[in-house]
């Protein structure tokens, strides 16, 4: 067994198999798989950087209730920040914000509007975004912040990153509340 074959069988459930087969460096051997079934031990011995790690592994889904409640703070926190923006940047003057039933939409008028929403079946936050398109984000209760698993990238990072490329500004966004750059 080879450690593609091993990663799609036995890592399926946990791991992306795209970003784990392509970030284990080292050639695994093949008995190693025959002796080894579970994922933190393959891990432990052929470990990932942490950018790597949020790509590929999943936390376990958080409470429902947790997740409920950490995504209300979030898009009420995300809210706030965007309807004081506006309020502030003269480009800004004719955009909007409309927040409600889990569902923040930031029109930005020719700069795109961003959709953000709570996905409770999923239990994530989905953007949708006029530059980078839609994402998924997970919350992570170690890190307390709202990660995209392909990019390992934060959703409040991102948004600083195009909300700053789009006024020329330096924002931080990161003073949202479960928001980390």
């Amino acid at each position: 067994m080879n450690a593609s074959s091993f990663l799609k069988i036995y890592l399926w459930p946990c791991c992306t198999l795209r970003t784990l087969s392509s970030h284990v460096s080292t050639q695994i051997p093949t008995t190693y798989f025959q002796n080894c079934w579970n994922r933190s031990t393959i891990l432990n011995k052929y470990p990932l950087n942490r950018e790597q790690l949020y790509s590929t592994i999943i936390e376990e889904p958080v409470d429902s209730n947790v997740f409920e409640t950490v995504c209300e703070e979030t898009l009420n926190s995300l809210a706030d920040f965007f309807d004081e923006l506006i309020a502030t940047e003269s480009k800004l003057e004719k955009c909007d914000i409309i927040y409600g039933s889990g569902v923040l939409t930031i029109d930005l008028g020719s700069y795109g509007t961003y959709v953000i929403n709570r996905q409770s079946p999923n239990r994530q936050i989905w953007l949708s975004s006029p530059l980078s398109g839609p994402k998924r984000y997970d919350y992570s209760i170690k890190e307390d912040c709202w990660i995209y698993r392909h990019d390992g990238r934060t959703l409040h990072s991102l948004l600083n990153e195009e909300i700053s490329d789009l006024l020329n500004k330096d924002l931080n966004i990161s003073e949202c509340l479960h928001g980390r750059l």
